[in-house]
């Protein structure tokens, strides 16, 4: 059986590896987790004796196909758990990602099959990351892209924005800047401010670090954009 240190290692490799690509280093472990490399390279060690992640000396790790479908499993457990407390316990989208942390690891496949049944199955969770199927396979890759990749005058949709700052989740509660949400960027600043206006015509003005942390596509991408904050089915 697996500790719960184990499996948030076998998650956040995972996460990492979707976004930079095999293999993920002992320091950006170490950064992700709040970590030391020694304390890092000790658990990477007995991840790979269970034959969970393969190690390049040198390099760093890549999970193994068992490594990949634990992860996919608390990452299954993370975000349904996050859907449930957002849609039927009033939690705000600020406050799920803890709760969620601590209950992912002791939930039985019961729970869990409960949980998904009375929230229809949803596909992304209340931050638009994708919630893996109950069959545990592979995620598609993400093609989303930072805000701050794009240029005055794009008009963009929101995909997902990253869980791992309260407070910046709830600035962009604030400034109506959820997933679904089109923008259109109407300024962007040398010192890294970025002026978007949402879809109810308002204009909210973003630091670069909160920007970095939204993920976005092509509004046209849901449909024909008529104006922001006006999309048509394509």
């Amino acid at each position: 059986m697996l500790s719960d240190v184990m499996e948030d290692y076998l998650k956040t490799i995972y996460q990492l590896q979707a976004r930079t690509g095999p293999p993920v280093s002992t320091s950006a472990i170490a950064d992700a987790l709040g970590k030391t490399p020694a304390t890092v390279t000790s658990m990477l060690e007995t991840l790979d004796e269970r034959g969970l992640v393969a190690r390049e000396k040198y390099k760093g790790v890549e999970l193994t196909a068992e490594g990949e479908t634990v992860a996919l499993e608390v990452l299954r457990h993370h975000r349904l758990l996050e859907s449930y407390l957002a849609e039927h316990l009033n939690y705000a989208w600020s406050e799920v990602h803890e709760e969620a942390d601590a209950l992912e690891h002791h939930i039985s496949e019961e729970f869990e099959r409960r949980v998904a049944a009375a929230l229809d199955d949803p596909v992304v969770d209340p931050h638009g990351d994708p919630i893996p199927s109950a069959d545990l396979s592979p995620l598609d890759e993400d093609d989303a892209i930072p805000l701050t990749a794009h240029d005055i005058g794009d008009q963009i949709i929101v995909s997902r924005v990253s869980d791992r700052d309260r407070e910046e989740l709830e600035y962009l509660a604030d400034a109506g800047v959820t997933p679904g949400t089109v923008l259109e960027i109407v300024d962007i600043a040398p010192f890294g401010m970025v002026t978007v206006r949402t879809d109810d015509d308002t204009e909210q003005s973003l630091p670069e670090s909160v920007a970095e942390a939204i993920s976005v596509r092509p509004a046209a991408e849901a449909g024909t954009v008529a104006g922001v904050g006006e999309v048509t089915d394509a």
